[in-house]
């Protein structure tokens, strides 16, 4: 594939992938995150598999694409980096509530992420800024109420997974993208940090 293919396909099989679903809590299609989540890549990169693993990185854990799928289609790279984004369920998980099973995939996602390589991590930071910057909008439009849409549970229960995010992702400080994570990860969780 030319430069340019390998991301149109990747958009193509993300956007039929995610057909039908809608941002939790939102009447927009759930495209546009890992859209922009590419945007984000690649303000700091061009590369080709970075670009498509960021518009890919949840098809795996949000729709019936395998990994395998993904393998298949855009190659070992893509896949292995689309992995490290993809929270995993397991049966540790079964019959906890749904507050400390999701902070047992977030330890998990942390601890991967914390050993990735600075390109999985790239991807990863274009789509947790992306998702910052989503509850930066609404939290200023929504206050506390927002807290509550979330698998966390809570404010507090969040910013220990975002600001854990923000020191997993800190060997991209150079970069403006994390700056901005930075920023907006400490504007609305410094005070919750103690979860």
């Amino acid at each position: 594939m030319n430069e340019t293919s390998l991301f149109d396909h990747a958009v193509s099989f993300a956007a039929q992938a995610h057909s039908g679903i809608l941002r939790r809590g939102k009447t927009i299609p759930y495209i546009i995150h890992p859209l922009e989540a590419s945007v984000i890549v690649s303000s700091v990169s061009e590369d080709r598999d970075l670009l498509a693993a960021a518009v890919l990185h949840d098809v795996v854990e949000d729709t019936p694409v395998t990994l395998e799928d993904i393998r298949e289609r855009f190659g070992d790279r893509v896949a292995s980096i689309v992995d490290v984004l993809t929270d995993r369920y397991d049966s540790a998980q079964e019959g906890l509530a749904p507050r400390d099973a999701w902070r047992l995939r977030k330890e998990d996602s942390l601890a991967r992420i914390s050993a990735a390589s600075r390109d999985a991590k790239i991807v990863v930071l274009g789509d947790k800024l992306a998702n910052m910057r989503a509850i930066a909008r609404d939290a200023a439009k929504t206050g506390d109420s927002l807290w509550s849409t979330f698998k966390a549970g809570s404010r507090e229960a969040l910013g220990w997974y975002y600001l854990g995010l923000a020191e997993a992702l800190k060997e991209l400080s150079d970069l403006e993208p994390w700056k901005e994570f930075d920023k907006l990860t400490s504007y609305w969780f410094s005070e919750t940090s103690k979860a």
